[in-house]
């Protein structure tokens, strides 16, 4: 098992059980508890788990939200997977809402140059990198910059989405179950995502398959209100059936 992988059954443990213990882990893998400490480590810098005496705690039991680069850094090959799937659900033309996130980014990088089509954004970085493509229209909504996750919020963002009809939302979530639907930590980020939702005719969820173990604050849809859910192969046949019994089309790419 390359440290990747076990670094990822780390972290998928730690959320599972709510802890993990390094001397478990190192008997479980087979490698030295030094081994296993390092990987805590990169756990922990990369803004996922916080290191504990004997182990690691993952941050959602501390109430803590981690910032966009830290997420970025994990689970990048599943994130692609997901953002090339998430292609196909583009209209020929037409007009896309894409939510702040670090999934939501990889399909703005993936956006072909061939299709001209008008991108609505909350999130700065992403409105610069949209900016550059002829092709594209691109509308940012201003508002209150979240420092933690960089996506704008508030009324000034919220009010022009009232008025804005567009073909497909491509949402990010914080964590998602079948009992608790979409969440996130912000409730501010909350209304953004329901008005967002709100003003698509179709929805897309992009999440991989870590957040389907996590429930935040506040709720911003159920998933009777999404179309589809696209995840990657890490999520369990199980789970991607009470997803897929609850509304939603779910594919795992």
């Amino acid at each position: 098992m390359y440290a990747e992988e076990r670094q990822q059954e780390i972290l998928r443990r730690a959320r599972e059980a709510g802890r993990v213990d390094v001397v478990t882990l190192a008997e479980e893998f087979a490698v030295t508890t030094e081994t296993v400490r390092r990987d805590l480590t990169a756990l922990e810098r990369a803004g996922v788990l916080r290191r504990v005496h004997g182990g690691a705690i993952p941050v959602e039991r501390l109430g803590f939200e981690p910032a966009l680069a830290a997420r970025d850094e994990v689970m990048t090959q599943e994130k692609e997977r997901i953002a090339k799937a998430a292609l196909g659900e583009l209209p020929e033309d037409g007009s896309v809402i894409i939510d702040a996130g670090s999934t939501t980014a990889r399909l703005v990088q993936a956006l072909p140059t061939d299709r001209e089509l008008t991108v609505i954004v909350n999130s700065p970085p992403l409105a610069t990198v949209l900016a550059a493509r002829p092709n594209l229209s691109v509308i940012m909504l201003g508002g209150r910059v979240r420092g933690r996750t960089l996506a704008t919020v508030d009324d000034w963002a919220l009010r022009p989405l009232a008025g804005l009809h567009v073909d497909v939302a491509f949402m990010a979530t914080n964590g998602c179950s079948v009992a608790k639907g979409l969440t996130t930590p912000d409730p501010a980020e909350a209304a953004m995502k329901r008005a967002m939702i709100g003003a698509a005719q179709r929805s897309v969820l992009l999440a991989d398959h870590t957040k389907f173990t996590n429930t935040y604050l506040a709720r911003f849809a159920t998933l009777s209100e999404i179309d589809m859910v696209i995840s990657d192969t890490g999520l369990d046949a199980v789970t991607a059936a009470d997803l897929a019994a609850a509304g939603p089309e779910v594919v795992r790419a």
